[in-house]
């Protein structure tokens, strides 16, 4: 048994599930060490000089540090290190600041200062003995970017590093809270499901075009829509709150986990739109609920269809997904047991594997 510090400067939302998830379920012994999650540039400049003066103060032994992309992870090393001679440094990306959209509204982005937390994440991989992605596109996509971005600087620009890192690399898919749903809830017919972050690289503004082109023909659909939002989200979504209101069954966000998942097993189908996502948590709630999905072919969502049924529920064009959206709503397909498409996700199984990796 391994005794794990698992070090976490932005533990809130799916991150702070995460990290308690895996301190409930590994065989392993594992404390967490974290930050509130607010001011995340500034966790990823200085939680790793807080956090490491905690594991110091502890007094606890360790064999293992276990962090997340939002720690400076070589700093963090450089510190903690001299302490635990011993000890393996393991870093797990839930996202990364190298393949992430930036908003168009950061300064950061267009006064160029957007590329030093991509560097943090390069050097925390390079400097950890394991590295952890939650989904096989999160792995490629992160590595397969590297070479463009070291190449951006001068000179020096230390690509056999890129090798280094692929090496000890592997994806080890989000574990997730599936909990028991109550199966005597019937579904509303044709009611579609919005239940993401109300963000711009969610992009709801296709998803709310394509749901105005089917309305415009006079399809009959319900809408149901849930979600996480600050007080700064996309103007499109007030609009639709009017464009929508005869269609609109729920809007806003769910008040506890039950509200949520009652919401999710009443929703039909569920159309992804999404611009970026490295693994999709929603999706995999929704499907858990047995909703039907119709999502793009790219990004981590493929991982999460058989094969062989991807070309029902994959497609490639805005155009695509709202003939497929209408071909549902018109002619409802034959239900499918999609909860057993994604159960291996739930932390119930998936900590085997959690448990086998996390060995010093």
């Amino acid at each position: 048994m391994s005794r794990i510090a698992l070090i976490e400067p932005f533990l809130g939302g799916s991150h702070q599930k995460w990290a308690q998830g895996l301190a409930t379920h590994s065989r392993h012994s594992i404390d967490i060490f974290g930050l509130p999650d607010r001011f995340w540039k500034w966790r990823m400049h200085g939680g790793a000089i807080t956090l490491a003066q905690k594991i110091i103060d502890s007094q606890k032994e360790y064999d293992i540090f276990l962090s997340s992309d939002f720690l400076d992870l070589a700093l963090f090393k450089s510190l903690v290190a001299v302490h635990y001679p011993q000890a393996l440094f393991f870093l797990y990306f839930h996202e990364n600041q190298i393949n992430y959209p930036w908003s168009p509204t950061d300064p950061d982005s267009t006064l160029r200062r957007d590329r030093h937390y991509g560097f943090i994440n390069y050097t925390s991989a390079f400097v950890a003995d394991r590295v952890f992605f939650n989904s096989v596109f999160h792995l490629e996509s992160f590595v397969g970017a590297l070479p463009s971005f070291l190449k951006a600087f001068p000179d020096e620009q230390n690509l056999e590093t890129i090798q280094k890192i692929k090496n000890k690399s592997k994806a080890l898919p989000l574990a997730i809270n599936l909990p028991q749903l109550r199966t005597s809830l019937p579904k509303i017919p044709n009611a579609i499901l919005w239940n993401h972050r109300w963000e711009y690289d969610k992009n709801p503004k296709a998803f709310f075009q394509i749901l105005q082109n089917i309305q415009s023909k006079g399809i009959d659909f319900k809408l149901i829509i849930l979600g996480e939002h600050t007080q700064k989200y996309p103007s499109i979504f007030d609009q639709a709150q009017q464009t929508f209101r005869k269609e609109i069954i729920h809007f806003g966000y769910a008040e506890s986990s039950e509200d949520y998942w009652t919401w999710l097993q009443k929703a039909a189908v569920i159309p992804v739109t999404s611009n970026q996502d490295f693994f999709g948590i929603s999706i995999v709630e929704a499907m858990h609920a047995d909703v039907y999905p119709i999502l793009p072919d790219r990004l981590a969502y493929p991982e999460h269809i058989p094969f062989l049924e991807q070309k029902i529920h994959l497609y490639h064009t805005d155009m695509e997904l709202e003939q497929k959206l209408t071909a549902f709503l018109l002619n409802k397909p034959t239900e499918k047991p999609f909860s057993t498409w994604v159960k291996h996700y739930a932390w119930t199984t998936a900590i085997k594997q959690y448990d086998r990796l996390l060995e010093k």
